[in-house]
């Protein structure tokens, strides 16, 4: 438990039922909602947990120390101030289009904001639009917005080439590592997509377009992949959560490898207590790691946070109660006993605790001991 010193269970014990997925009986977790009043609408600015935040998806720690919110039904990139509990728009007008471009990224129309990521200098936010097909850039310093590749055309073009003329097909989510690549999860086109941030240029590395899980070990390059929806990059590998696929890959970056981490591929909820490769998912949709190989994976049509440890083989959830524990309850309670409605985003904070976008509940939740 030493790479666990941040989040950790302080008394783990094991209860074995029949047909049902085995739990942590005791944890130190406790949700609690950060921003969100629970009804939809759009917002610009006040306490984050008076206000609405419609359908939250995707949510990350920047590089200020705010919170940053994808909001999808107001079509914004919203930012919590942790210290002060104020709510702000930093990117979008409320409105849905595609528009903006040259000028002041709250001023411009995006179409469903996905997720959003920073880049290792702090100077740039990125965030992703499914429904624009494209992947847009704000400049911290000017608050200027660009495109920076993709068409709301939509569709499968542009590797070998340059980003500005790539088509994608429904993209859902991006992440960045430390030597300026940008990679896209192309989930219409079932593959995985990287921009080279300086050149300009764009290839695929995972993926061919057929609808069918990858091989373990092999490379991933050309190869399938199922249905790609949540990245996760953190040195030298790529965690990966396929929806379609439910099952979680680490990508080796150097290599071009790809493994199999957890998820026997069929719907479920299962597994807890033991061997990931034989734990079930149902319809996964975010994803996080730690340097140590400790990954979070939040399985959304379950309703619930589930924790990999890669090093001991071994699977649990940690918060949420499961399939049939769709709703919105366990405020500032057990995380276990909380409920959720199709959670999408999630994120770990530099202190060891969670976020994760609540999005039917429209609420954003925060995960901590």
């Amino acid at each position: 438990m030493n790479d666990l010193k941040h989040i950790c269970l302080a008394t783990l014990s094991i209860v074995f039922l029949p047909q049902l997925t085995v739990r942590a009986a005791s944890s130190e977790f406790v949700v609690e909602t950060v921003a969100g009043n629970g009804q939809p609408g759009d917002t610009t600015e006040g306490k984050a947990r008076a206000t609405s935040v419609d359908q939250p998806f995707g949510v990350e720690c920047g590089p200020d120390g705010g919170l940053y919110i994808t909001s999808v039904g107001s079509h914004r990139v919203l930012r919590l101030d942790r210290k002060t509990g104020e709510l702000t728009s930093v990117a979008g007008s409320g409105a849905k289009g595609y528009s903006g471009d040259g000028g002041q990224a709250i001023e411009a129309l995006l179409n469903e904001p996905y997720e959003v990521r920073f880049d290792s200098t702090g100077h740039y936010m990125y965030f992703v639009e499914m429904k624009n097909h494209l992947i847009r850039r704000v400049d911290l310093h000017t608050g200027i917005i660009s495109t920076i590749a993709g068409d709301p055309r939509g569709g499968y073009a542009g590797d070998g080439g340059s980003a500005s003329g790539a088509l994608f097909r429904q993209p859902h989510s991006i992440a960045l590592d430390d030597k300026g690549h940008l990679y896209v999860a192309d989930i219409g086109n079932h593959r995985i997509r990287r921009i080279d941030l300086a050149a300009g240029t764009i290839d695929a590395i995972a993926g061919n377009g057929e609808k069918k899980l990858p091989r373990d070990g092999s490379l991933a390059q050309g190869q399938p992949i199922l249905g790609p929806r949540a990245l996760y990059v953190v040195g030298d590998a790529m965690w990966i959560a396929l929806r379609e696929g439910n099952s979680v890959w680490r990508l080796d970056l150097e290599s071009g490898r790809i493994h199999h981490v957890a998820g026997t591929g069929r719907k479920g909820f299962s597994g807890d207590g033991g061997d990931p490769l034989e734990s079930t998912f149902n319809g996964p949709k975010g994803i996080a790691a730690t340097p140590e190989g400790i990954v979070y994976v939040m399985d959304t049509e379950n309703q619930a946070v589930r924790r990999i440890d890669t090093h001991a083989g071994r699977i649990e959830t940690i918060a949420g109660g499961g399939p049939h524990a769709r709703g919105f309850a366990g405020e500032d309670a057990p995380a276990l006993d909380a409920k959720f409605d199709r959670p999408h985003g999630i994120c770990l904070d530099p202190d060891g605790s969670l976020y994760v976008g609540d999005t039917n509940n429209h609420r954003v939740r925060w995960i901590h001991r």
